[in-house]
């Protein structure tokens, strides 16, 4: 099942191909490029962690950071709202307060949390678009992270004061930092799906650029075989 909104003309596809082929397919700022890592991150500890992130259409963050060393898991789904309205159709209204958002669990042994927020900031989406990412608009494709604890979000704040600090973008940091809300996995067909469906004409367009990037500005944390997440993951 692929959702009807996100259905695009098919003679788009040919000339998503033919950009992505030449390498301009980047943000109008430029990005994605290189930014600066945190100045501040969290003390080095063993135990798995989990981040909520949000960045636009589901699909493409989770793709990418399926593509990250040191994830584990990564899982699309909706928050910032409640359970009862954490379902596509009711989030796609824009009126419920969710956010197309993905559960990204790492290894802090093998990838940091600063790590982490530098890849959602430089490659997953554009923090500089309010309310929309690309094609998607209404609040539903914010840019937001839900931290699991006070220590994520100082060190997510930190973060967005210092890119600000430095221009890192050429526009303000729009993403929210929003605690205290609850993650509730998407539908079962939302999950992997930019790593089967990567001819799809919306993910050639919009998120294999970002693979691409991931893969030239952070090689070290690269990884070719995604990890993906199993059926039990959706609903």
């Amino acid at each position: 099942m692929i959702p009807s909104n996100r259905v695009l003309a098919a003679g788009m596809l040919s000339a998503a191909l033919a950009l992505a082929a030449s390498g301009s397919l980047v943000r109008a700022d430029g990005a994605p490029h290189a930014i600066p890592a945190p100045a501040r991150d969290e003390p080095a500890h063993k135990a798995p962690e989990t981040i909520v992130l949000a960045g636009g259409c589901f699909w493409g963050v989770q793709g990418v950071f399926q593509h990250v060393k040191g994830v584990t898991r990564a899982i699309s789904g909706y928050a910032g709202g409640a359970v009862a309205t954490a379902h596509y159709n009711m989030t796609s209204r824009g009126d419920t307060g969710h956010a197309e958002s993905v559960a990204v669990t790492f290894d802090p042994a093998k990838i940091s949390l600063g790590r982490i927020l530098q890849i959602y900031f430089a490659v997953a989406h554009d923090p500089t678009e309010l309310n929309r990412q690309g094609p998607d608009e209404g609040s539903q494709y914010r840019s937001a992270i839900f931290p699991r604890d006070a220590e994520q979000a100082e060190v997510a704040r930190d973060y967005i004061g210092q890119l600000d600090q430095a221009h890192a973008f050429a526009a303000p940091i729009v993403t929210r930092i929003e605690p205290g809300k609850s993650f509730y996995p998407a539908e079962a067909y939302h999950q992997n799906f930019l790593a089967l469906n990567p001819d799809y004409p919306y993910i050639v367009i919009n998120d294999l650029p970002k693979i691409a990037a991931l893969r030239r500005l952070y090689p070290s944390e690269y990884r070719a075989d995604a990890v993906l997440v199993g059926a039990a993951a959706g609903r």
